[in-house]
């Protein structure tokens, strides 16, 4: 029954939300409300994802300590591809403030009292297994073009991708193939969580309308997708501290993205 309940949701059938179709101009507005979101109370919400960046460094640290230098890229690449998990917290912030109540940062925990929460859990983990396989193509990648033995250094390491023909396939392969990962995640996830988090529906619907969410509107989707791309590179930029702030931001905007891309359940 709980396998059930994870797939279909609380109801009895599947349930299928309307999708409404949105312009440019609505993603735009989307990132504004979520911006005004954060400016609510942005210490709070920047003490809340400070572990991103902590994250990030770490990882940074750890990979090239482990002489995994050629695997930096793809760790940062992968904070697209689990972005979505991350800011669930934010988007029960934003749900809040619509409602007009209490919107202290303690609440982003309240998620763990969601009756979605085994969907959320489901599809958290399909996109963890997302990651962990770009990690592993990446890799693989790496290996099959430049060998098996990873270089010690940044120097080695910067001349071995652009100063060798190969170094170059793996930068075009290399971006093909995250580019299409990126695809993938955004059309399965762009509303996924809020959506859950606002109607118990199940996993398997929450995927669903966020993929006709994307096919009936593809270009405001992709400007979306291209919109949080860019954020999260410039937030990894300076020692991943910009993430502290590109994150909060994003995950209101996604909160005010869902509520123009799905029409609010009937009364």
């Amino acid at each position: 029954m709980a396998a059930f309940h994870v797939m279909t949701g609380a109801g009895e059938s599947f349930a299928r939300p309307v999708v409404n179709r949105i312009g440019i101009a609505d993603v735009f507005d989307a990132l504004k409300r979520g911006f005004d979101d954060f400016m609510e109370k942005p210490s709070h919400y920047v003490f809340l994802c400070l572990m991103y960046p902590i994250a990030g460094v770490f990882l940074t640290l750890w990979t090239s300590g482990a002489n995994l230098l050629p695997m930096v890229f793809p760790l940062m690449a992968g904070f697209v591809l689990i972005g979505p998990i991350a800011a669930i917290g934010l988007y029960e912030i934003s749900r809040r403030r619509e409602a007009g109540v209490d919107m202290s940062w303690t609440h982003a925990l309240d998620v763990r009292h969601s009756p979605a929460l085994p969907a959320i859990v489901a599809v958290g983990l399909m996109l963890l297994t997302l990651f962990v396989v770009w990690l592993v193509t990446a890799q693989t990648l790496y290996s099959n073009l430049l060998g098996e033995v990873f270089p010690r250094t940044m120097g080695d390491f910067t001349r071995q991708v652009f100063g060798t023909p190969q170094g170059m396939q793996l930068i075009i392969w290399g971006n093909l193939i995250g580019f299409v990962f990126a695809l993938v995640v955004l059309a399965i996830s762009v509303i996924t969580f809020p959506l859950l988090l606002d109607r118990d529906v199940g996993a398997v619907s929450a995927v669903v309308t966020s993929i006709r969410a994307t096919l009936i509107n593809p270009v405001p989707v992709l400007l979306w997708g291209l919109i949080v791309a860019a954020l999260l590179v410039i937030g990894t930029i300076p020692v991943f501290a910009g993430l502290a702030l590109v994150i909060p931001i994003l995950g209101h905007a996604t909160w005010h993205l869902y509520r123009k891309l799905v029409a609010r359940e009937a009364a």
